[in-house]
Order: structure tokens, then C-alpha cells, then sequence
């Protein structure tokens, strides 16, 4: 049986590697239970190798620690068990329909009473009458439904979801974040991997991977002070030349345009403001010093890691 530690992942030193190639380098976790925990990284820097391995589908080739309570190394049948996980690309059977999708789930997991289960799942997410349709022919955001119904039907201690909602629209976005947070306030941790700056501002804690290194985890305003920036908007009706010549101010280390206004960020606070008043002289364009944003960050821990945003 899983123990009674406040965390419901706690690794240290996960380590693996693909030909030669460090795909995740020393990754130290931990996540408490009923928290939703954001996993934050560009393409390719061991977000979905590091939550693999949490559930034991990879094996670490260095590190050790325990997933609710389970070895990762010795016990991983027992973490399979308790965790659901949701992977980024809509894994059930299109040419199944829903209804037989978690029918099939549930005889995995040697479930009992496999219909009133599958009834009471598909009920609880608003699919119950959708159930006779095929999986393959639903919408972006009904397959991330189903996909999330298929992972949860076991009731699991543990989700992870890796980008569970790339390409699908804002809308449908929400929703699933709404399910997310009923689910964490009845115990279940979340660890969940994300692009969007929004998505992120909705997790309890987070953690930046780059490259395969863990370079900083916290809540939102403890990563935003870590980054030690400062941050500067800038507004204006035609701001090509101010966006110009601040690319060039050695203060500003990130940019972001936003249509008629831009962010300018950068950690050395008097040489960046000197930056931006020298660019915005013009009478036509309004700056202002506010608090950096998620994204800002995001985009500085990219590049001081030398990885381009994707």
C-alpha cells in the first residue's frame, strides 16, 4: 500500500539518456498531494521522458525516489495502478466507439461492474450520450475529454497529462481546466505539461526543464522572482523603430511585441528603464514599469538556456 507522505511524487537524480543523447539529466521532483503541478518546457527537454518514467514506463538508468509511495525503480506495477496517464497524442481506438474505448480500459484494469462504471464516467464528463459514437470522429476537444474520462476511470491517485490541450480551442481549453481543479480539490494530484501561459498561471507550483535540466521549480510569483526581472510596456501606434533600436540595448534580454504595445524585460533594472526611455522618446508612444508575466519569464529561462521558443 501507498504511504502517507504529504508528497505524492518525490525524486531525486532521474536520469536517462537515448543514443548517446541526455534526454533528461538529474531531474529532482517533488510534488505534494492534491496539488496541480505545471511542467513547463520547450519541445525536446524531457517533459514527457521525465513523466514516463514517473509512471514506470521507462526505467531510470540513474536517480531513485517514489512515485505515492512506490519505488520507481522496484515497484512500478504497483505505480501503474494508481496513476492515469494522458498522453499527448489521442491514444484509444477511433475505430471503436466511446462507449467500447473504456469498456476495453476497464477490463485492462480488471475492473468490476464494467458497465454501470463506464456509465457513471461517461455521465460524470457529459459524454453519456455521445457513447454509440466512434472515438475517431469527435472533435479535438471531445477526444481530450474521452481521453481524460479513459484515464480517470480507475480512479487514480495520480494524473499525469502530458500537453492535454494542444490544438484544441479556448473554450474546451477552460473547460478541461475547470475538471482538472474539481479533481485536485478531491485529493488527486495533477502533474500536467503546458505551452500556455495561462494554463501555467493555474497551477499551484511549477517546474522549467530545458535541455534535460531542471533549471527552477516554485509557485508563479517564486519563479518570476527568481528570474530577477524587470519588465516594461511599451505602447504606441507604429513602434517599429522603438521595437528596432531596443533589439539592439544590450539591457533588454527579451522582447515581445503584442500589436500596438510592446514587453521589454531585463535584469539590470537602471539599464534597462535608460534603454527604454532613449527608444520611446517620441511624444507618440506611453511606457510604463510592470510586474513581469509568466511568459516573460518563460522566454528568459529560454534563452539563458540557449533554446529557441517553438
Amino acid at each position: 500500500m501507498s504511504n502517507d507522505s504529504e508528497y505524492a511524487i518525490d525524486v531525486t537524480g532521474l536520469t536517462k539518456s537515448f543514443s548517446d543523447q541526455i534526454a533528461v539529466d538529474h531531474v529532482s521532483l517533488k510534488v505534494r498531494r492534491g496539488e496541480v503541478f505545471g511542467f513547463l518546457g520547450p519541445n525536446g527537454s524531457g517533459k514527457t521522458t521525465t513523466i514516463r518514467m514517473l509512471c514506470g514506463l521507462l526505467s531510470p538508468e540513474d536517480g531513485s525516489g517514489t512515485c505515492l509511495g512506490f519505488d520507481i525503480m522496484r515497484e512500478s506495477t504497483e505505480i501503474q495502478k494508481r496513476v492515469g496517464y494522458m498522453t499527448q497524442k489521442f491514444s484509444l481506438y477511433e475505430d471503436l466507439t466511446i462507449e467500447e474505448n473504456l469498456l476495453f480500459v476497464c477490463r485492462m484494469y480488471q475492473m468490476d461492474n464494467l458497465k454501470e462504471r463506464v456509465a457513471a464516467a461517461l455521465s460524470s464528463l457529459g459524454l453519456y450520450d455521445r457513447r454509440k459514437q466512434l472515438a475517431g470522429a469527435l472533435s479535438g476537444g471531445w477526444k481530450q475529454r474521452l481521453a481524460l474520462v479513459a484515464c480517470m476511470i480507475h480512479e487514480p491517485e495520480l494524473l499525469l497529462l502530458d500537453e492535454p490541450t494542444a490544438g484544441v480551442d479556448p473554450k474546451a481549453r477552460r473547460s478541461f481546466w475547470d475538471e482538472i481543479h474539481e479533481m485536485a480539490a478531491k485529493g488527486i494530484t495533477v502533474l500536467v505539461s503546458t505551452h500556455y501561459m495561462d494554463e501555467a498561471e493555474r497551477c499551484h507550483r511549477l517546474a522549467y526543464l530545458s535541455n534535460g535540466k531542471l533549471l527552477a521549480q516554485g509557485t508563479g510569483p517564486e519563479l518570476i522572482k527568481l528570474s530577477g526581472l524587470h519588465t516594461w510596456r511599451i505602447e504606441g501606434e507604429n513602434l517599429t523603430d522603438v521595437q528596432m533600436i531596443l533589439s539592439k540595448a544590450s539591457a533588454v534580454e527579451t522582447m515581445a511585441p503584442f500589436g500596438a504595445r510592446i514587453r521589454a524585460s531585463g535584469t539590470d533594472e537602471k539599464a534597462l528603464e535608460k534603454a527604454v526611455i532613449e527608444a520611446a522618446s517620441s511624444p507618440d508612444v506611453a511606457v510604463e514599469k510592470v510586474p513581469p508575466g509568466l511568459e516573460d519569464v518563460f522566454i528568459h529561462f529560454s534563452n539563458s538556456a540557449g533554446v529557441p521558443i517553438q
